[in-house]
């Protein structure tokens, strides 16, 4: 019983949002696989705890074996005081292979490609304005696939597929 107790104490501890992003913006990338995604972004001050999930298909109550039409995504609870969603932007840029439209590295397919999911006009402006300077700046060799959408609804993956830090 103790040690039930304490694992979920320590399970909530993990899991609850902290004081500080009280008043966090969201900002939420697919770029392949959740876990690649979730370190990129943990290890970002100003960064709460980044939840994977699914976002972008049409099928109900998505699951890792069914979420046909979806992409696997992160969502990034931040802080704009400490880190901007431009930043977040960069790093989401620098993170992923936005010229390859069928998935990310060794994880091919539809779920694994890349898409910024804006959740609202200023991030959709923001989101088009980054990727219009990266296509301008002629650092990468073949042109950027990734799309830009608004967001739609996000659904939390099953708990073994998300990082306890």
């Amino acid at each position: 019983m103790r040690a039930t107790v304490l694992a979920v104490a320590f399970s909530l501890t993990v899991f609850a949002p902290s004081a500080a992003f009280a008043a966090e913006r969201t900002a939420i990338f697919a770029g392949g696989c959740f876990w690649c995604m979730e370190s990129d972004f943990e290890k970002v001050p100003g960064v709460g705890d980044v939840v994977s999930g699914y976002i972008g298909g049409e099928a109900e109550n998505p699951t890792y074996e069914n979420h046909a039409g979806h992409v696997e995504a992160v969502r990034i609870p931040y802080d704009d005081e400490q880190v901007s969603y431009e930043r977040l932007l960069e790093i989401f840029w620098r993170s992923v292979d936005p010229t390859d439209d069928g998935g990310q590295f060794c994880d091919r397919g539809h779920s694994y490609t890349t898409a910024i999911f804006a959740v609202d006009e200023e991030q959709l402006e923001q989101a088009q304005a980054s990727k219009a300077a990266l296509e301008e700046s002629g650092e990468l060799k073949a042109p950027i696939v990734t799309p830009i959408r608004k967001a739609g609804e996000f659904t939390i993956a099953e708990g073994y597929h998300r990082i306890i830090m």
